[in-house]
């Protein structure tokens, strides 16, 4: 009998699984390589790459997926720049974990920690955006050295002060009511664009783009939700220190983009600006992503942070 041909290509020394099919509709926006990784106990993280070069690893947060990283990517096309676009676990083309339970800082920080492990990177510029900031930043605080360079987009890279209050939308969305709200509303997916200073940004293929990629697992959404503090006594508030720390002490290259219109962490720009304060900073009137408003910005900072490292 023959053998059968192995599932895995080797690329890099780093074996690689197949990726999914996605619909043609989406699959032509994204001329990017693909493919899947083992992360252990049964879970494939989804990895979007472009281009040659210095590794730039761009995370994204709740509730998209490396889909959001492709504007950007065409801006950088022809840099000498590999740009590492993954899904985290439980979105976009990744898997869900069993339980919604395993959705916790700690478990999603070891994913991407692994990912960093078998992507075998001696260095890396980290460009982060919402939950991806806290998520990628602990995974390399953990891995010193491996972080020459930062770009920061609408995140929160630190704990919350004593005595904070969540936002509405936080308060709402992280109850069994905000749940059971999510699912009949189809709410983010549907109405994604009220995070956008230009709500025709995230409308027609875009929103479809992503409506479609949530369906595969809505329940990351909420999941994700819960795992922003509600007081200081939260799980996510040591490690939250954690990346607070290592932010601060890092003085190599860095850059702070921010969509000021962005209703969640809008306000937060300025709290970032000291704790880098080295960085250069580009404020836009953009919204939460501004991966799609400011996509130019977005590039010109990670190639100022690339050719400084």
């Amino acid at each position: 009998m023959a053998d059968r041909p192995s599932p895995f290509f080797s690329v890099d020394g780093m074996n690689r699984l197949p990726a999914p099919e996605m619909p043609f509709w989406i699959s032509q926006q994204l001329p990017f390589d693909r493919y899947m990784v083992e992360m252990g106990d049964g879970l494939r993280m989804h990895v979007m790459e472009q281009g040659h070069g210095k590794p730039v690893l761009a995370l994204h947060g709740n509730p998209t997926w490396g889909y959001l990283y492709r504007k950007v990517a065409a801006e950088l096309e022809g840099e000498p720049i590999r740009l590492i676009m993954p899904d985290l676990i439980g979105f976009g083309f990744s898997d869900a974990p069993a339980s919604t339970d395993d959705h916790t800082f700690a478990n999603h920080s070891d994913w991407v920690a692994g990912l960093l492990d078998q992507l075998g990177l001696d260095e890396v510029v980290a460009v982060v955006a919402d939950w991806g900031g806290p998520i990628g930043l602990h995974a390399l605080s953990r891995r010193p050295g491996l972080m020459t360079g930062v770009v920061l987009l609408n995140t929160s890279a630190g704990p919350p002060r004593p005595g904070f209050k969540p936002t509405r939308f936080h308060r709402i969305y992280s109850t069994r009511l905000g749940a059971l709200s999510s699912r009949l509303s189809g709410f983010p997916q549907h109405w994604i664009g009220w995070f956008q200073h230009d709500r025709k940004s995230l409308a027609g293929v875009v929103r479809k783009s992503y409506v479609y990629a949530m369906r595969r697992a809505p329940e990351s959404f909420i999941a994700l939700v819960r795992m922003v503090p509600d007081n200081m006594e939260h799980p996510s508030i040591p490690l939250l220190k954690e990346v607070g720390e290592f932010v601060a002490s890092f003085d190599g290259p860095a850059a702070i983009v921010w969509g000021d219109n962005d209703p969640v962490l809008g306000r937060l720009r300025r709290r970032h600006e000291r704790a880098l304060p080295h960085a250069t900073v580009t404020a836009t009137p953009s919204g939460h992503f501004v991966q799609e408003e400011a996509p130019a910005e977005v590039a010109r900072a990670i190639t100022t942070v690339v050719s400084q490292t």
